[in-house]
């Protein structure tokens, strides 16, 4: 299934009725084997890997973004309330040099439900407040003053809405950004063992825009550092794209002397992590920067035991949500590691840096969608559970989409959880199968499967 379906591809995609039917996606690996695409470049919600792009190497490396210019905070203000919901509001200047490239917003902690406009043009609805959400905007900027306003409202789908469990202010972490024409428009990243268990092999995909309307030729790239700060490998390639259309770089450079390096939560002692960064160029200029952080070993799911390094793990997990901000919160997963829990288990998609901080200290993390809803979860009426309600199949699918593609390249990811318990039905049917059909290696798990099919295991 393509990266970048919007909201109206997955309608298309569904049939209600008396027996409603869902077009099975592509697999992950035919996804990446249908090359070129043409792009999707309307305006609207996207879903792809959480990564900002630099335009200079040390301010990536720092991990600088808004004192380098790579980013334009957004923070709305409150203009008015009213019986729908409060309007917020910012009028923002986008850089003459945006306008030749392409633009997108990322959003968070926006606190409710929400209806997203720019320049009168409404560009999405969203209904779940609790996972951060990119959005692609370039139809609808135009250079100078840009409008934005959001009506914040109630959830039309409050019955599977999570609590959260902390509050930051309203629109934190929250960014406008642009990228070039010609970029990094995602990529999925690996470093796995070789058939014989001796090297490593980075297993890396970029999936490279021409946003022009006519043909270019888009160079695209990386180098990886060892833990110990070595460089060990350096490439890029030149391919060429079709006007508006996406196409894929891939490399599969072996890298020696991992075995040494592993990465897993099973040390006292925070885990060896590669340095990766991601770029691309033009004409001799590079052009923007991704900083990565990746861990050797592959979480594979296999004879109903999930695996790493070919041994079994054994999680030791706790329920954990990311405190307010990045130092308490590294403060408290360092107390629970200190407790011999190596697994967090959030009730919701966290912060990107909550991630970060569990690849580098060295904890699994099984990802929960943002799915929640305990009432009537034992009424297995069409209708009854909001799981098993047709007309809540879309909402499902997306609060899915939207968790994996965010996480899908943390190594500290290690097993996919469809939600809190909500009882079963068609819709943790659709959730389980399209997982399934992205995931190849990871188990995808539902504790209120109840011993049906759409849960790979139950965890003791």
């Amino acid at each position: 299934m393509h990266l970048f379906n919007r909201r109206k591809t997955m309608k298309k995609a569904l049939i209600l009725g008396a027996a409603l039917l869902l077009a099975a996606p592509l697999s992950a690996q035919e996804f990446w084997e249908l090359d070129p695409q043409e792009a999707d470049l309307s305006a609207g919600r996207i879903y792809r890997t959480e990564v900002v792009p630099y335009e200079l190497r040390h301010d990536a490396e720092a991990r600088r973004a808004e004192q380098a210019g790579s980013t334009i905070p957004f923070a709305p203000a409150e203009l008015e309330r009213g019986e729908r919901g409060t309007v917020a509001g910012a009028s923002v200047e986008i850089p003459f040099e945006w306008t030749d490239g392409v633009v997108y917003l990322h959003l968070e902690n926006v606190g409710s439900a929400y209806t997203l406009f720019l320049n009168s043009e409404r560009v999405a609805e969203v209904e779940d407040a609790l996972t951060p959400a990119e959005f692609h905007l370039t139809p609808l900027v135009r250079q100078g003053r840009n409008e934005f306003r959001l009506l914040l409202r109630p959830s039309r789908t409050p019955q599977i809405d999570p609590e959260p469990t902390v509050r930051r202010p309203r629109f934190a972490e929250s960014y406008l950004y642009a990228q070039n024409g010609r970029s990094i428009r995602d990529f999925e990243i690996a470093l796995v063992p070789d058939s014989m268990r001796r090297d490593g092999i980075l297993d890396l995909k970029i999936l490279t825009l021409n946003a022009y309307n006519y043909d270019e030729k888009v160079e695209a790239g990386y180098d990886i550092y060892s833990p110990q700060g070595k460089l060990l490998d350096f490439n890029i390639r030149e391919i060429p794209i079709p006007g508006r259309s996406t196409d894929t770089v891939r490399f599969h450079p072996f890298i020696y002397h991992v075995n040494e390096n592993r990465w897993t939560a099973d040390t006292k002692t925070a885990p060896p992590v590669y340095r990766v960064m991601l770029f691309t160029r033009r004409n001799g200029t590079y052009k923007e920067y991704m900083p990565l952080r990746i861990g050797f070993g592959r979480t594979e799911f296999s004879a109903g035991r999930i695996l790493r390094h070919d041994e079994v793990l054994q999680l030791r997990r706790t329920p954990y949500n990311a405190a307010a901000d990045r130092t308490k919160t590294l403060a408290e997963i360092k107390a629970l590691k200190a407790k011999g829990y190596n697994t967090l288990c959030p009730s919701y998609p966290q912060p990107a840096w909550f991630y970060d901080l569990c690849t580098e200290q060295g904890l699994y993390v099984i990802d929960q969608a943002a799915i929640d809803a305990p009432e009537r979860r034992t009424d297995r009426s069409v209708g009854g559970t909001p799981s098993n309600d047709p007309r809540l199949t879309q909402e499902y699918l997306e609060r899915v989409k939207a968790m994996y593609y965010r996480t899908r390249n943390y190594p500290c990811v290690v097993a996919w959880a469809l939600g809190s318990p909500s009882g079963n039905g068609y819709n943790m049917y659709k959730a389980y199968e399209w997982l399934k059909s992205v995931e190849r290696h990871r188990p995808v798990l539902y504790e209120d499967a109840d011993g049906e099919w759409n849960s790979d295991l139950e965890l003791d």
